[in-house]
């Protein structure tokens, strides 16, 4: 299992840890599974009623898809499969509240986990980025998340700098992306915190102010989601020069801001 899941019958929050960290807790096919399969689990489970997702490690919350993974794809460009497309929260139509801890660094498909959480609280240490461009890849998906929770030029500037820069915590949390900002190490008790009370809260009015607030940016998502898939076949260099570029990658070519 690459998932760690643990409920808290008294505050009835359960808490989700991606579960690999040797691998930053980028998500592998089977973690993929695992995730769809949890949250399917969660919408019968009436004993929880708030959930925190974190990111197992301190090096990490999440760098998106494995790099190792080994996706088959048919051979028509009309048929791509994104393994990471149906592994958040909203995707799987939970309507119970996802509060987002993030320590290290949060990259790349993270933001499909990121995005369909109601908020997000990260420690000092967190980074935030998007490596798609540099390595040949249009970053669709993950932009359109964004799009609905920052600034439209930082989300361009962040999709479209690729590994050249990261955003600091205390850049993300300036920018509204981050809620509430810690001490190293403290984010997960925060979320947790937020998530008891929340928790507390009769469960019909907290779900369904959560459905209200994503149908707000339903429809534009919708549409936008529509756009990815021809502008991935056409912008996406062949697998293996994508490959050959990350190979090619330079350790601390990057900066904070």
């Amino acid at each position: 299992m690459t998932l760690q899941v643990s409920v808290d019958k008294d505050t009835a929050v359960a808490v989700v840890t991606l579960d690999r960290p040797r691998k930053l807790n980028a998500i592998d096919l089977a973690t993929a599974t695992e995730l769809i399969a949890m949250w399917r689990e969660l919408r019968f489970d009436d004993s929880v009623r708030a959930v925190v997702l974190t990111g197992a490690g301190e090096r990490a919350f999440c760098t998106g898809l494995d790099r190792d993974a080994v996706v088959p794809q048919p051979n028509s460009p009309y048929m791509q499969d994104d393994p990471l497309l149906t592994i958040g929260p909203k995707a799987n139509d939970l309507w119970k509240p996802v509060i987002s801890a993030v320590s290290g660094m949060a990259c790349g498909g993270a933001f499909y986990l990121l995005g369909e959480s109601e908020f997000v609280i990260a420690d000092q240490t967190a980074v935030f980025f998007d490596p798609h461009t540099t390595y040949g890849m249009v970053s669709a998906y993950e932009s359109v998340l964004l799009a609905h929770r920052m600034p439209y030029g930082e989300v361009a500037r962040m999709m479209l700098m690729g590994t050249a820069e990261r955003v600091s915590a205390r850049r993300a949390y300036e920018l509204g992306l981050v809620s509430e900002l810690t001490e190293p190490g403290g984010a997960l008790a925060a979320a947790v915190d937020c998530a008891t009370v929340i928790a507390g809260y009769p469960t019909e009015g907290v779900q369904g102010t959560v459905r209200a607030l994503w149908s707000a940016k339903e429809a534009a998502r919708a549409q936008a989601y529509a756009q990815a898939p021809p502008l991935i076949a056409l912008g996406n260099l062949p697998t293996e020069r994508q490959a050959e570029l990350f190979a090619d990658r330079r350790n601390g070519g990057f900066r904070t801001r």
